[in-house]
């Protein structure tokens, strides 16, 4: 059976590595994307490029009038499913889900929520796809040129991006040391959970934006919990958790070959230590 590589990096202790884990190495860091799109949509507002309660269809006019607004979009309460609509594949789910596929699915919006805009949180996948073509669209440019403009460079990460190089990639293993073929995020769901990062960007990412606010207060794409803001992430073979205390303590785990819940619960234990 294959291993379980583990990278933890916490407030100014040195990276925790096993099993042949790098903090320079790029790793799919999932629905933590949510937070770089929540964070590019908070900033765009603030560039007056856009403003958080503007309608969808006002960015995205092939969707009809359904109550849904960025904010809703963002905070999961568009009232959106958490998945595209009809079966997805197991071994690959987003690889079908390109931008046509989910343009073609705008019209049908109404149709799709579940429940009225504002009402209910429930966390959505479909939601941050749509959210980030709304950005798009708002910004003319693609994704990946809008979040370097407005989240990226002013936070002065550079290794993150939907398109690292193969021989910069650090896979999950699989058996007889053959690496595992990862999921294919860079279609329309990116915005909700595409982007790979080197584990020492995604510790910037969570130090400037949570413990030195440098792009002031963070995104309602967060997760809270009292004192606790965090947000995790899980492709098929990758599993992670980042997150702050309201006192400056902050911790970043990344498993390949993990189950989510455990690297939940690791990087849980681990901020528990370090406010003992």
């Amino acid at each position: 059976m294959p291993g379980v590589p583990t990278c933890v990096l916490r407030n100014s202790a040195p990276p925790d590595l096993s099993d042949g884990h790098a903090v320079d190495r790029f790793v799919q860091i999932g629905s933590l994307t949510k937070v770089v799109t929540g964070t590019a949509l908070t900033r765009m507002a603030a560039a007056g490029l856009l403003t958080l309660d503007d309608p969808l269809e006002r960015w995205l006019p092939e969707a009809p009038a359904t109550g849904i607004t960025l904010r809703h979009l963002a905070r999961h309460t568009s009232g959106l499913p958490r998945l595209p609509p009809g079966r997805l594949p197991r071994r690959d789910p987003y690889a079908a889900f390109d931008g046509p596929a989910l343009h073609a699915l705008l019209p049908r919006l109404d149709t799709l929520a579940t429940r009225p805009a504002g009402r209910e949180e429930e966390y959505s996948n479909l939601g941050y796809a749509v959210l980030g073509a709304a950005l798009t669209a708002a910004a003319g440019t693609t994704y990946e040129e809008l979040v370097t403009a407005h989240v990226l460079r002013p936070l002065e990460i550079t290794e993150m991006t939907a398109h690292p190089a193969t021989d910069r990639r650090l896979p999950a293993p699989g058996r007889f040391g053959r690496a595992r073929r990862p999921w294919t995020m860079d279609g329309a769901i990116l915005p909700a959970g595409g982007l790979w990062a080197t584990p020492r960007a995604v510790a910037d990412l969570v130090v400037r934006l949570l413990v030195e606010r440098r792009l002031g207060d963070p995104a309602p794409s967060w997760q809270e919990a009292g004192p606790l803001r965090w947000h995790n992430g899980a492709t098929r073979h990758v599993s992670l958790f980042a997150g702050a205390m309201d006192d400056g303590n902050w911790v970043v785990v990344h498993r390949l070959n993990a189950e989510p819940e455990l690297t939940d619960r690791l990087a849980l234990e681990l901020l528990k230590q370090s406010r003992a």
